[in-house]
């Protein structure tokens, strides 16, 4: 009895016979193939292997439907869904299965898959593309196998919008570390689990329709019973996109509206809480933090003791965020959602001013934003993960505004400070009760949970993360912190030291034209 069975759904596929023999030629362990051939034999003909079962249905069932069927008469104890159009890598079963638990559904990385081109007599190429003349000679063109696995990209990390709509998340998979790590969602294209697992999940519920939703199903189903979803970063495999439509489209018939019905049926059973698991679709959200689940959200403040031009750039700046903004100033300010304190300018006031910006703000995650510094789109690109540590951006330079001189050092700014409105807010009460009672000093510091020198009450971890460009701290008249130019200013000298000027800083190309334009 073979431990692994594949199952491939196919409706006129056309490389079918190419996908079944790029599996036997790199599997390594006991796996068998069972391929649906679901309402149309293909173009190609299959050749006998006794590791290949060939399922013939007269009338098409549907993809759903297909797949199910290939599992009915599987009694291996693992087995993988797969497109028809897709390579491995060698010995990928045995890679899978050599780090597979029951509670697991695993995927490969996963490559795009150079199947073709389109070749005119004149030796011209066209990647794989709907039919057509050669777009630079006219005349006219022949397909040309070619069946490379492409290094790159190689996706590794992937979520759902509030639609439930597919989407690549590239920026988790980057913090992606050892040889099998977690995913929010997967692509659907193929997936690994017990038999047993399957049936219990009803992992292609076939009220979704025919096709759509297949990653969202099978990923949520997973995680909200007590499962996980992994990716195994030992093998690969490459898959065909077809996203182009003609005859270079999705085999089944396929309307749009199919696509959202698949969709709402998904919202009605995941987020209505219409399937019943260990956890519910909330759980989920709070795990991952997904940008577009969790609501992000800007408090401002300013002393409003700069001059307007430069507050001007640097708000401007900040709207090309999108997000919402809450403002707190000294002064009525024409800036997001403005409030007022009535207070003199001074530390005290300035986490006041924040305290206040944090409870007024209904967002998840707040980005601090201060009156005098640029920040960089990169900045509001980083989204944090663990709702109890503070992230500060380390990516900074200093910028004296009088003459272009600029440093860049080792630093964690309160200005470049992400973080969980929830956890900022508690932190902030303690802090201002500390004030109370003895006053600002820099015994506390300026960077909540930096340093160790007070045991809070309510103690969170820090972390800094390197946008790949910096924001700019615009040092001017009106400073209420004085910055330090020199080395030697430093108690403890900085890690690292570089200095430059305005028109060298980089990400910022246009940046003298931006605060010095008449």
């Amino acid at each position: 009895m073979p431990q692994l069975s594949i199952i491939i759904p196919s409706r006129n596929e056309e490389f079918l016979t190419e996908t079944i023999d790029d599996i036997c030629k790199h599997i390594e362990g006991d796996t068998e193939v069972i391929v649906i051939l679901d309402g149309i034999w293909p173009v190609k003909p299959i050749q006998n292997n006794p590791k290949v079962k060939i399922i013939f249905f007269p009338e098409a069932v549907g993809q759903r439907a297909a797949t199910n069927y290939g599992v009915s008469i599987s009694r291996s104890k693992y087995i993988m869904k797969c497109d028809a159009h897709c390579a491995f890598d060698q010995g990928f079963d045995v890679k899978m299965l050599k780090l597979m638990e029951d509670d697991i559904t695993m995927i490969p990385l996963m490559r795009n898959l150079h199947v073709f081109d389109w070749v005119c007599p004149d030796g011209h190429h066209r990647y794989q593309s709907p039919s057509g003349v050669c777009k630079e000679c006219g005349k006219e063109t022949q397909k040309e196998l070619i069946w490379i696995p492409k290094t790159n990209p190689c996706s590794s990390a992937y979520r759902f919008d509030t639609t439930m709509h597919f989407q690549y998340w590239n920026e988790f998979g980057r913090e992606q570390k050892g040889d099998l790590t977690e995913t929010m969602s997967i692509q659907g294209s193929c997936f690994l689990m017990t038999r047993d697992k399957y049936w219990e999940l009803n992992i292609c519920d076939e009220s979704f329709g025919s096709w759509g939703q297949q990653g969202v199903e099978v990923a949520c189903k997973t995680w909200l019973s007590g499962g996980r979803v992994l990716v195994n970063h030992t093998t690969w495999y490459a898959h065909m996109f077809r996203t182009q439509g003609g005859d270079f489209g999705f085999p089944y018939p396929l309307k749009g509206e199919d696509v959202q019905k698949a969709r709402e049926y998904s919202r009605n059973l995941f987020q209505k809480d219409g399937f019943k698991g260990k956890y519910n679709l909330n759980w989920l959200i709070d795990k991952f933090s997904p940008p577009d689940w969790v609501k992000r959200g800007i408090v401002y403040y300013t002393d409003n003791c700069l001059n307007m031009k430069l507050a001007k750039t640097v708000r401007k700046q900040i709207e090309k965020s999108g997000l919402p903004i809450v403002s707190v100033s000294l002064k009525p300010t024409k800036f997001g959602n403005n409030f007022v304190i009535n207070e003199e300018r001074g530390y005290k006031t300035m986490y006041r001013q924040i305290l206040k910006g944090l409870e007024e703000s209904d967002a998840d995650i707040i980005y601090f934003c201060e009156h005098d510094v640029l920040y960089h789109p990169d900045h509001f690109k980083f989204v944090p993960k663990d709702k109890e540590t503070w992230y500060y951006n380390g990516n900074y330079w200093m910028l004296r505004n009088s003459d272009g001189f600029a440093i860049h050092y080792d630093v964690s700014p309160l200005s470049g400070l992400v973080v969980y409105r929830e956890s900022a807010i508690k932190h902030l009460k303690e802090r201002l009760a500390l004030i109370e009672k003895k006053g600002f000093g820099y015994y506390m510091g300026f960077e909540p949970f930096t340093h160790h020198r007070i045991k809070w009450d309510y103690q969170c971890n820090f972390e800094i993360f390197t946008p790949p460009n910096p924001n700019i701290d615009v040092a001017h008249e009106g400073n209420l912190t004085k910055k330090r130019w020199t080395q030697d200013k430093f108690i403890r000298k900085p890690k690292f030291w570089e200095e430059s000027n305005i028109d060298k800083i980089p990400g910022w190309p246009n940046l003298k034209e931006l605060l010095w334009k008449n």
